[in-house]
């Protein structure tokens, strides 16, 4: 395993090489003088979006001068409420007209995942620089692509995660006074409810441009109760909890090992327990990923009720002379709902956006793709995964090492205590999958490796394409 001083060696001569270049504007974005305002638009606000309304408009220098929803009762309520302010803003449903507006400098969005890649590449493409939410892609692929568009058209990008780079020098530190690191764990818990189960297509909101909606996912009938929200717990829009809230604790753990690359093996277990609904993502989720270099990481995602069960223990690096536990993940004390954090870091976005330096970003989209690649890979390894009984599942990840046995007993333990016994029940166990992080495929010749290839990419409908090329 690598040592904690060759990972801070390492972690500094990557950033240096990822965000060390100080960028031009592009020829067709507006030229920026010293005193301007930053010019922004927020596309997909009924949920997180809103959030961005509020703060951007208590940033100094900021002014928001479009909105885009595919809502129209969205849309029309923020333009009233704009009008009623004295705001004059532009509105949209369509984000490709609003790209068409040269004098917006810069976007933010929170949009469903599946739209996260489209809007951040056609913003580049369009000169204008991005504030992309967490998890920042639909799949690991895409992922890339919006890194290399940032790159090509000299945009800044920034990673919604409003956390990312807390604590990590002193995590970071910490770990190295307790030598090599030889296992890290870390959990979420965070309760979800059934969406329920319908018995046929139901009736999309008329407000909705369900076409504009749906985007590069296949147009299909609307088979849940709810259309916004719950499409975090199906595959065509959404990561599942993993990759709506499980990103936090991974991020952190990623910089905390100081790792910059992929992991080289990954395997996924888990599944839908006691739910009988429509929704696809697992609501109980074991992940074990291996760096190489590096240590074992495992991972815990809990959505039954957290006070059922034994607790988790949240993020600890176990070390070869004690262990270290990892602060909070979801932002400071005292911070409702993260507010402060997310205002710092839209304005570090704004200030990069100013200075045009990369290198100003807190959390550059490369970030972001690193640790949301994280998610992929596992849920990559529980979709390929096929039912197994607890004793098989037990004999697939025995030789991992004991911290990975405990933590799968008290995993057993939390859904009995919750009526799901794994002991009378199967759960779906995925396969180990090898990945080569240089190309971010997974390697092999078996038809599994072909299958989990496959899941790397989504496949698009027109004309709403990721290009190969951007």
């Amino acid at each position: 395993m690598i040592t904690r001083r060759h990972f801070l060696k390492k972690s500094a001569l990557a950033t240096t090489a990822a965000v060390g270049t100080t960028l031009s504007v592009a020829p067709h974005a507006r030229a920026l003088g010293a005193n301007d305002d930053i010019r922004v638009a927020v596309v997909g606000f009924r949920g997180q979006g809103s959030l961005h309304l509020r703060l951007l408009r208590e940033l100094a220098g900021v002014r928001v001068v479009a909105v885009c929803d595919v809502d129209q009762d969205v849309l029309d309520r923020e333009l009233k409420q704009s009008a009623d302010r004295g705001e004059k803003i532009a509105g949209y449903t369509d984000f490709r007209k609003l790209l068409e507006d040269k004098s917006i400098d810069a976007i933010t969005t929170a949009t469903p995942d599946h739209w996260h890649a489209l809007v951040t590449i056609w913003a580049c493409q369009a000169g204008k620089d991005v504030y992309v939410e967490k998890p920042i892609s639909h799949n690991l692929w895409e992922g890339r692509k919006m890194v290399e568009a940032a790159r090509k058209y000299d945009r800044i990008v920034q990673y919604g995660n409003h956390t990312h780079g807390h604590h990590t020098g002193e995590m970071q530190l910490e770990a190295e006074k307790l030598g090599r690191i030889q296992v890290v764990w870390s959990s979420l818990n965070r309760m979800r409810k059934s969406i329920g189960k319908v018995t046929g297509p139901q009736p999309v909101p008329q407000s909705v441009n369900y076409d504009l909606w749906t985007g590069p996912a296949p147009l299909e009938p609307l088979m849940r109760k709810r259309l916004h929200y719950d499409w975090h717990w199906v595959w065509s829009a959404g990561t599942g909890e993993l990759g709506n809230n499980g990103i936090y604790p991974l991020n952190q753990v990623r910089l905390a090992l100081g790792q910059n690359t992929l992991p080289r093996r990954v395997l996924s277990l888990g599944g839908r327990f006691t739910f009988n609904d429509d929704g696809q993502t697992p609501n109980s989720q074991l992940a074990l990923f291996q760096y190489d270099p590096g240590p074992l990481v495992i991972f815990e995602l809990r959505n039954l009720p957290s006070e059922k069960g034994p607790k988790t223990i949240g993020s600890n690096m176990k070390c070869e002379r004690g262990e270290s536990r990892l602060p909070q993940p979801f932002g400071e004390p005292g911070d409702t709902g993260g507010f402060r954090a997310h205002k710092g870091h839209l304005y570090n976005f704004i200030s990069a956006v100013r200075s045009r330096k990369v290198s100003d970003l807190r959390a550059d989209i490369l970030e972001g793709h690193l640790s949301t690649a994280m998610v992929h890979m596992a849920n990559i390894s529980y979709r390929l995964g096929t039912p197994h009984s607890a004793g098989e599942v037990h004999e697939a990840i025995k030789d991992r090492g004991s911290e990975a046995v405990e933590t799968f007993g008290r995993f057993q333990e939390h859904l009995a205590a919750n009526g799901a016994d794994s002991s009378k029940s199967q759960m779906l166990l995925g396969p180990w999958l090898e990945m080569d992080p240089e190309r971010e495929e997974f390697v092999g010749h078996s038809d599994i490796a072909r299958r989990a290839n496959e899941l790397l990419r989504g496949s698009y409908r027109e004309p709403f394409v990721v290009p190969k090329q951007v």
